[in-house]
């Protein structure tokens, strides 16, 4: 199978073209490249023939000008920044990964040759993945672009320290030469006009070799037959090349004519020409559409769960490292995770209510970067990301089997179309996939027999039989760096694709993609590490597993990239069919999270200033937008215009977020545009819509503090009705055992069905809009039951702590509760809803017989309302419209329209003296929690009547919850006990009425 290229996809011409044009007007072909005589200086005359660019500064600051307009990209203030590391120009191409970027600058390297003579050409890459990717692409694009641009004479080479005659070579030779470089190979420089001469040879040594001088390069260093050339850079994923203050000398060092830069996540986009962002390329279905298996799952709390999440030094100054871990916490009101930070001597078991971490003490914690970990004192060794017990292995066997099984469900939808699939896993640690023996010999660890045996499961189903014809052991690989001794491979490395011992893990994989895709090869399953993440992608990868953390602030973005781009067939042809075109990843974290983290990943891309957020309406987004005679587009300064427009009308704010006054819906929304572009407001409401989120919510801006008026303490019915409400109370309660007991096991007894651990799988569309991540329809649902192998915990312990009951009582409730064989399912759901029942038949017997009483002495003081701050929405805020100091505050933060309606009539009606809406702070204990009433009135109409009222939508017992019953008669015992008028209502005439 031979790959095809197409030369007519018009979004990467539009990129092409984007950079020729900078270069309208200069002259013609045969004086665009030319033997540099002069102008840079004469150490250049004898050393080859370089480019040379005879257009001005302004000429090409009004192509590019014209260039941004076109792409709607915003327009640069000048050519190359005062204060920038550069002082040649800089021009940016921002493609999304999967849509030809490695196509469209090497195209552009021929095109630039053919319009203008350019030949000299240094591409620059951050790794030997992404090396190795380009030098792959070059090859089989090779008769592609002779075939384009007339049997055109080219050469390629990788730069390699011992091969420095293809340096000269490059200078010297008349064709269009391209040389691909990784940028370790020219940094380690003396110096920007250093004189190499006065430099000792020990200080000569310490140079890359590329600025050594060389015997057979007469005296010269190689760097200078470079330099002689004025070459054209340019720079593959330049976030990750010149992202120092050394590689950018190392670039400037080289004395580029000029630098194209060309990636999906651009740190500093400068000169942008050209933008084709995740969400064009989504809309023009020019990469495959995502749907993501979340396989996160809920925890397994009848573990021992110890997950090491940061090691560090605070504060900063800290001379010893201490830890962050994640463990279980028994509570009340059930286990919990809790993050915790230790050091050493640290005992997890007093900070957990949980026997079972006894032995967790810290022995030892290891900040050395790289190698995070934690010992404990019973043997175990945590490291960073890591965890022990919880539901880690449960939740990467699930994900293995989501992966295989998607990929089987792959094969035979495409079964007959000559289109094989690829998955691709990301592991956490390679000794997870393999290790080896003290003679050499592979071993599968855990991850590789998880996956035959899910392999194997799969392949044995009636529906999948005889779909792939190979065993399991043969279709899957692992593509890591390794150390070798005596021949022998004694250890594997997680490595990131930047070292000498990369090139051999690389040569299947980034120089035979060809083969990869042939359906006889029994490869379709390839583990990885970190050095596939950047600079390999296959075009038939249709699953990704992501088996470790998301680390880096790119992850996820660089991760689904390795399979965005769209399929080939057998006979190399790309496939354009939506019902193939779909990534399956199976991620390990919840949905929300996966979409939240890739939302705020390419966002951080598009802007790395942080302007950039989806929802968020860009000056120029009228742009597509018809003029009023329906001719042209707007141009960006008319689309500015708009936006000043839409912002004095309030609809958006001075970020260009959408405000909460944009309600286009609503019959009484009014929006004109002046008399220049009167009827375009439709167009430009229906644009904005595009920007807004579907679950559109308050802007956080849009909050208002809740002030205190002071002069309310000056109101003597405040301070009678205060004096009445603020004297606080204790209760006490008499119940029998033998009627808890009876409750208690009636209770238990018809509890909720105590289920296995398990974890959900869901699999859900993505999709990216303007205004955002979003989920789309949910196409599958399952569960995979956890395992449980740990011993059973002690029950009445657990039990006794929770409820105080004694462990006779204890026993007598399980006894008669009949359900004591759930515990061995699930046990400490189990013992946590067992514990829920027992309380909740000790609060019914309690609050049935409490009472209160005064506690001489104790009261809640006035000045409590002046500590308070408030700082609320302000559609969750009324404001008070009364002058007469019957009320605390300027505002009145509400939680339902009851509520909101209550307040209004409170604040307007003559006979209401005073009304406050009950601080948070102020609180009645009871068996059930503290109880918050909401309002206290002092009303005169023919006496003054001090009320305390609770606001319910509903005085129908039986549709409200019960412990929201029980908190109300706790607060009816306790105000009648301080002789103060309570009750629930639901309208202001209950409200105001004894």
């Amino acid at each position: 199978m031979k790959l095809k290229f197409d030369s007519t996809l018009d979004y990467q011409i539009e990129a092409i073209k984007s950079v020729t044009d900078l270069f309208e007007g200069l002259p013609s072909r045969s004086s665009g490249f030319q033997i540099d005589l002069g102008s840079s200086g004469s150490i250049y005359n004898d050393l080859g023939i370089g480019n040379d660019l005879m257009l001005s500064a302004d000429q090409i600051l009004k192509n590019l000008h014209l260039v941004q307009s076109r792409n709607n990209v915003p327009k640069s203030r000048c050519l190359t920044e005062e204060a920038g590391p550069y002082t040649f120009p800089n021009f940016s191409v921002e493609m999304e990964t999967g849509t030809g970027k490695t196509y469209v600058y090497l195209r552009t390297i021929f095109e630039l040759n053919k319009l203008y003579g350019f030949r000299k050409f240094i591409i620059v890459v951050p790794s030997v993945a992404i090396r190795e990717g380009v030098t792959s692409s070059i090859k089989l694009m090779r008769d592609h672009f002779r075939g384009l641009y007339n049997n055109v004479a080219f050469d390629h080479f990788v730069y390699q320290s011992k091969d420095l005659s293809r340096v000269r070579q490059f200078a010297v030779n008349n064709e269009v030469q391209i040389m691909v470089i990784n940028i370790q190979a020219f940094m380690k420089d003396a110096g920007e006009n250093v004189d190499y001469a006065s430099l000792t040879d020990e200080q000569k040594k310490r140079l890359n070799v590329i600025h050594q001088e060389q015997d057979r390069m007469s005296g010269r260093r190689p760097i200078e037959y470079v330099q002689a050339t004025r070459p054209i850079l340019i720079i593959d994923e330049p976030q990750s090349v010149d992202n120092t203050e050394k590689s950018q000398k190392a670039i400037r060092n080289l004395q580029p004519l000029f630098c194209l830069r060309y990636s999906a996540t651009h740190t500093n986009p400068w000169n942008l020409l050209y933008q084709l962002d995740p969400v064009r390329a989504y809309d023009l279905r020019l990469v495959k559409q995502i749907e993501v298996i979340d396989a996160s799952g809920t925890q397994d709390y009848n573990q021992t769960f110890v997950r090491l999440d940061a090691v560090g030094y605070w504060p900063k100054t800290a001379k010893t490292p201490q830890a962050k871990v994640t463990v279980f916490e028994d509570k009340p009101t059930g286990p919990r995770e809790k993050q915790i930070k230790i050091k050493h001597g640290t005992n997890l078991a007093s900070h957990t209510n949980r026997t079972d971490y006894e032995g967790w003490l810290v022995t030892n914690i290891n900040a050395e970067p790289g190698n995070e970990y934690v010992e404990f004192q019973n043997g175990i060794i945590i490291e960073r990301f890591q965890e022990s017990g919880g539901m880690s292995d449960e939740r990467i066997r699930s994900q293995i089997e989501q992966t295989v099984e998607a990929h089987f469900a792959k094969e035979k939808k495409l079964k007959g179309k000559g289109i094989k699939v690829l998955s691709l896993f990301f592991i956490d640690h390679v000794k997870s996939y393999r290790s080896y023996d003290d003679d050499g010999r592979p071993c599968k660890e855990k991850i590789a027999r998880w996956f035959e045996e899910a392999y194997t499961a799969a392949s044995g189903k009636s529906i999948y039989s005889g779909l792939i014809p190979y065993r399991a052991e043969e279709v899957h690989d692992g593509y890591f760096s390794a150390d070798r001794k005596k021949g022998k491979i004694v250890d594997l490395l997680d490595t990131s694709g930047s070292t000498a011992k990369d090139d051999e893990t690389y040569e299947l994989i980034m120089k035979d993609k060809e083969r990869l895709l042939s359906p006889d090869v029994p490869l379709r399953f390839i583990f990885s590490h970190s050095a596939l993440k950047e600079g390999w992608d296959n075009p038939n990868v249709f699953q990704i597993c992501t088996l470790r953390e998301m680390g880096t602030d790119r992850e996820r973005r660089q991760t689904i990239g390795r399979g965005l781009r769209l399929p080939v067939n057998l006979d190399g042809d790309r496939v354009y069919d939506d019902q193939v075109n779909r990534l399956t990843v199976v991620a390990n974290e919840t949905f929300e999270n996966f979409a939240k983290g890739l939302q705020t990943e390419i966002e951080a891309a598009i802007d790395p200033t942080g302007n950039f957020k989806f929802g968020r309406l860009p000056q120029i987004a009228f742009t597509p937008v018809l003029n009023k005679e329906g001719s042209d587009y707007l141009s960006q300064d008319e689309s500015s215009e708009i936006w000043q427009c839409v912002a004095e009308h309030g609809l958006i704010d001075s970020y260009g977020d959408i405000t909460t006054d944009f309600t286009p819906d609503k019959p009484d929304f009014t929006f004109n545009l002046p008399e220049k572009y009167a009827g375009l407001e439709d167009a430009v409401l229906g644009r904005m819509q595009k920007f807004l989120p579907r679950d559109f919510v308050r802007d956080g801006r849009k909050r208002e503090k809740v002030l205190y008026n002071k002069r309310v303490e000056l109101n003597d019915d405040f301070r009678i009705l205060w004096n009445k409400i603020s004297q606080k109370t204790r209760y006490s309660v008499v119940f029998e055992t033998s009627e808890l007991v009876r409750l208690a096991a009636e209770k238990i007894g018809s509890m909720a069905e105590i289920k296995p651990v398990l974890i959900e799988i869901t699999k859900r569309d993505l999709e990216i809009k303007e205004s955002g991540i979003e989920g789309g329809k949910v196409t599958s649902n399952r569960v995979h039951i956890a395992v449980n192998e740990q011993p059973l915990p002690n029950i009445l312990s657990f039990l006794q702590r929770e409820t105080e009951l004694t462990r006779g009582t204890l026993v007598e409730i399980l006894r008669h509760s009949g359900r004591l064989k759930d515990f061995t399912i699930n046990p400490q759901s189990f013992m946590s809803e067992t514990a829920k029942m027992i309380n909740r038949a000790l609060h019914e017997l309690i609050i049935d017989g409490i009472k209160y009483e005064p506690i001489k002495g104790q009261y809640y003081e006035m000045r409590l309302f002046e500590a308070e701050e408030i700082e609320e929405y302000l559609s969750r805020l009324y404001a008070v419209q009364s002058t007469d100091n019957r009320t605390p505050f300027n505002y009145i933060a509400y939680e339902s329209g009851t509520e909101e309606e209550v307040a209004k009539l409170l604040d307007a009606d003559e006979r209401v003296k005073f009304f406050c809406k009950l601080p948070r702070w102020f609180k009645v204990a009871t068996p059930l929690g503290d109880y918050n009433p909401d309002w206290a009135v002092v009303v005169d109409e023919s006496q003054k009547l001090y009320l305390v009222r609770e606001t319910k939508s509903t005085l129908d017992r039986d549709k409200r919850r019960s412990t929201e019953n029980k908190k109300v008669d706790c607060g009816k015992a306790h105000f009648k006990a301080l002789g103060v008028n309570f009750k629930d209502a639901t309208t202001i005439h209950e409200v105001l009425n004894p």
